[in-house]
């Protein structure tokens, strides 16, 4: 069974890291999932922040999305959420969609919002998505480092330098990730 995890709003944001997330996502290294509500919350939250952006072009990139990733979008999972405890109420819908997707884990950068006494009695955890992509870099160093190397070079407005890519990640969080990327700067 392929490792299962959902990506909260706030690692979806960012588009830097939306793009390394699904790119890693399309590899297979690891399922990928989400839901429409997931959806709703960062692209009005990236509408909110981002004046220059339209919600058609939010709403083209949501599409692009959930076409090219395998069977992303969680659906049915709302009765869950009624049972389930969570300092933030409005959290408890991303732990029943892990629930009803049976995710090991959730990516988030909140991870005092997803307690881990109480994502343990449905055998999920809260990662960041520094400690994530990280993981994912040691399970599969190969491959991480070519979707890298392929995500890096498909920006062309503006053209970005392997210094300035890594920059730019560290910037969205992977700062752990990072670090270790610029060891591998040859190969991006």
């Amino acid at each position: 069974m392929k490792y299962t995890a959902v990506l909260d709003a706030n690692v979806l944001y960012p588009a830097p890291l939306r793009d390394l997330l699904m790119r890693l996502a399309i590899t297979d290294i690891f399922a990928a999932r989400w839901s429409a509500r997931i959806h709703d919350e960062w692209i009005r939250n990236v509408l909110k922040n981002r004046p220059d952006l339209t919600a058609e072009q939010l709403h083209r990139t949501r599409d692009l999305m959930n076409s090219h990733v395998r069977d992303c979008l969680v659906c049915d999972f709302e009765s869950l959420e009624v049972g389930l405890t969570l300092p933030d109420i409005d959290d408890r819908h991303v732990l029943a969609a892990a629930i009803k997707s049976g995710a090991q884990a959730i990516v988030t950068f909140n991870l005092k919002d997803f307690p881990s006494d109480e994502l343990e009695k449905y055998g999920v955890e809260a990662i960041n998505p520094d400690s994530f992509v990280h993981n994912q870099l040691d399970l599969k160093p190969g491959t991480v480092l070519e979707v890298i190397k392929k995500h890096r070079l498909s920006l062309k407005k503006p053209p970005k330098s392997v210094a300035d890519y890594l920059d730019t990640l560290e910037k969205c969080g992977l700062v752990i990730t990072t670090d270790i990327l610029r060891g591998y700067a040859q190969n991006l």
